[in-house]
């Protein structure tokens, strides 16, 4: 599937490394240094929209992509020359369906220096183009594509405000007594 990259909005913006997929009707923007494992979660998170694991899934971007901002929303769409693209390792570049554009609602940061096993609401979130984005910061021995998925398939539970009683260290990572036990 390739859509006409010229409807998809204003042009001048500059590349960014990164990868992008569209998950359903929001676009999971992946980042992290060369060799992070962007261009593999791309493809295991396309694979999981066609097993249904996922929402539909499809390309929009790999390796370069650009970010645009439009009435408070960050849309990313590919690089012409890598549309279509992806790097698959052991394979070299291959062709796979894309989209030419869709609305950021994720960002996976891979690598990412203030992951942690319990993050704070606040590393939960950042700023891409001055608008504030849902974020999952990966530490470099977890592997993204479990937490992506997970945040696709679960609903926040454990947060601050919604502390198990049985919870004596209060840092609510304990659903109950009975299955956490202190």
């Amino acid at each position: 599937m390739v859509h006409d990259l010229a409807k998809v909005g204003p042009r001048p913006s500059p590349s960014i490394h990164a990868s992008a997929v569209r998950v359903g009707e929001q676009a999971v923007l992946i980042r992290g240094p060369s060799g992070a494992g962007k261009s593999r979660l791309a493809f295991e998170l396309i694979l999981a929209g066609r097993s249904g694991q996922l929402p539909p899934t499809i390309l929009v971007g790999d390796d370069r992509v650009h970010l645009d901002t439009r009435d408070g929303e960050v849309w990313v769409r590919p690089v012409e020359s890598l549309a279509g693209l992806i790097e698959i390792r052991g394979l070299g570049i291959r062709r796979c369906g894309f989209i030419a554009g869709a609305r950021v609602g994720l960002v996976v940061d891979l690598m990412a220096e203030d992951a942690e096993r319990l993050p704070s609401v606040g590393a939960l979130r950042t700023r891409v183009n001055g608008v504030m984005i849902p974020r999952i910061p990966v530490a470099r021995d977890c592997l993204p594509f479990l937490q992506v998925v997970a945040a696709f398939i679960t609903t926040e539970t454990s947060c601050s405000s919604n502390l198990s009683a049985n919870c004596v260290e209060g840092i609510g990572n304990h659903i109950d007594g009975t299955i956490a036990p202190e």
